[in-house]
């Protein structure tokens, strides 16, 4: 069968309720963590002795390892079948939860850390292609909105649970709370999900190998650039290579005959700009959060709850937005939320790199904090809608999983670039050298998003093209269906 028209296990009908909780409660757990881990690294910073170099680490490693495994996990989506891959995954993210609650030094936490980004690594694109796979066309923007919602709430509570657990327990409990889930999520996933599989080809091991090496020099190289010097014959070194690497992988990627990252896609307008938005958003916003959530600990004293509750009306507000941006999308259009949604996030961040000071009252932040929570929710599942938009329906785990790719990355360097600022303007993990450094590396967050939201004005405009997308991928899925449940062999799988 070719790759235009994929196989699909023949429709069980489930409520659509438990339809989005299996595919959204995993992809919970793993946005969750990831933001109880930034509002746990002062906690690791004194309880474990870890250096700002490794509190990078404790982050970088969890999205490096997502980003450099999520084509493959796509594409063995597509093979092996999709919910048979997330079930993998969700079972490889607790694994590393349970791995890193047990953990004695920095460099087990790291390992640990990785082998949860390899589990995310499956459950996230394939969370979304699953959902949408699952979903009749009719009701795929208000699902698409909760599951953005869901991610929303990972965002919101993630902190608030971290803080809770930190304040009431110890730090090994954030990986802890990860097991149950995991054991109530694959289940769940095997009985009311589809395993739906793409085309059955062989998996692009070279690529995945240059584009992980290439992305985790650049990172690496980024990291130690303020302790070895800029200048520094290694890091120069190591930043030509990772450069040549990535470059090696677009090349490989136009020869190959089943590529990770189908260039293809990117003739697509709205997949392309999408990309490069998210990309941006992702690289201001979080590495500005790395930055922010550490200043109302360590230069306000707050406790890891405390400051979770202050944040709150940052973390809670795209649990409210993304879903009525998700419902919306489709009667509006996609780019002006996405423009309105990075606008805000810019201006939230550029008013609270100018304000923080080592005084600043905290109802200060509360403006700016709403702000970009409703910009994040504006951001969230429009940007999944634009995503998929025009794309047929076999394109849809790989598009996804490109696109979380990209995001991933985002964080990865955004992280590495926030805090190279940080450093390099003398910041240290101390009240009275925190703010000075902070402010660069906040605003510089700010202008990323301001960029973004320029590039986001070159998305398609208006509803016609959404969706025009949208019945194109519901008579795909509609052909699919028919084509499944007329096909006698034993099992839906596409030869080789």
């Amino acid at each position: 069968m070719s790759e235009s028209s994929p196989a699909v296990a023949a429709r069980r009908p489930h409520p659509i309720a438990l339809v989005i909780a299996a595919a959204a409660l995993p992809m919970f757990m793993a946005t969750l963590d990831n933001l109880v881990m930034t509002n746990a690294l002062p906690v690791l910073h004194r309880e474990m002795g870890a250096s700002i170099e490794q509190l990078q680490w404790f982050v970088n490693a969890y999205t490096l390892a997502f980003a450099g495994a999520i084509l493959v996990f796509s594409a063995l989506g597509d093979r092996f079948g999709r919910r048979t891959v997330f079930a993998a995954g969700i079972a490889l993210f607790g694994a590393g939860s349970l791995f890193a609650a047990l953990s004695a030094d920095p460099g087990q936490l790291i390992a640990a850390r990785t082998a949860q980004g390899l589990g995310a690594a499956a459950v996230m694109p394939l969370s979304l292609a699953l959902l949408t796979g699952a979903v009749p066309a009719a009701r795929r923007a208000l699902a698409i909105g909760i599951w953005g919602g869901v991610s929303g709430l990972g965002v919101a509570v993630g902190p608030l649970i971290g803080g809770a657990i930190m304040e009431g327990w110890n730090w090994q409990a954030i990986f802890w709370i990860n097991v149950p889930v995991a054991i109530v999520a694959i289940p769940l996933a095997l009985l009311v999900l589809n395993n739906d599989f793409g085309a059955r080809v062989r998996i692009d091991v070279p690529g995945a190998v240059l584009a992980a090496a290439g992305v985790l020099a650049l990172v690496h190289a980024i990291v130690r650039g303020n302790d070895d010097g800029w200048d520094s014959v290694g890091v120069i070194a190591e930043l030509a290579l990772g450069g040549a690497l990535v470059l090696a992988f677009l090349v490989w990627q136009l020869r190959s005959r089943t590529p990770l990252m189908p260039l293809r896609l990117f003739r697509d307008r709205s997949f392309s700009i999408t990309n490069v938005v998210g990309f941006a958003f992702s690289f201001g916003t979080f590495g500005s959060v790395f930055i922010l959530i550490q200043y109302l600990q360590v230069v306000k004293g707050a406790t890891p709850l405390e400051a979770a509750v202050q944040t709150t009306p940052w973390t809670l507000a795209p649990m409210f937005v993304a879903p009525i941006a998700g419902i919306i999308a489709p009667r509006v259009g996609t780019r002006i939320l996405l423009v309105a949604g990075l606008l805000l996030q810019g201006v939230a961040l550029g008013w609270m790199g100018l304000e923080i000071t080592r005084d600043l009252d905290y109802a200060t932040l509360v403006a700016p904090f709403i702000l970009a929570g409703v910009g994040m929710g504006l951001v969230f599942a429009p940007s999944a809608t634009a995503l998929l938009a025009t794309l047929g329906l076999v394109d849809h785990a790989k598009a996804s999983g490109v696109n979380s790719t990209v995001r991933e990355l985002g964080v990865a360097l955004g992280t590495a670039v926030m805090t190279a600022i940080f450093v390099g303007a003398g910041g240290q993990l101390l009240p009275d050298h925190y703010v000075d450094a902070a402010r660069p590396a906040v605003l510089t967050g700010s202008a990323v998003l301001f960029a973004a939201t320029l590039i986001a004005l070159l998305l398609p405009a208006g509803r016609g093209a959404h969706g025009a997308g949208e019945a194109a991928i519901a008579a795909e899925s509609e052909s699919a269906s028919a084509s499944a449940s007329a096909s006698t062999a034993p099992e839906p799988v596409p030869a080789a």
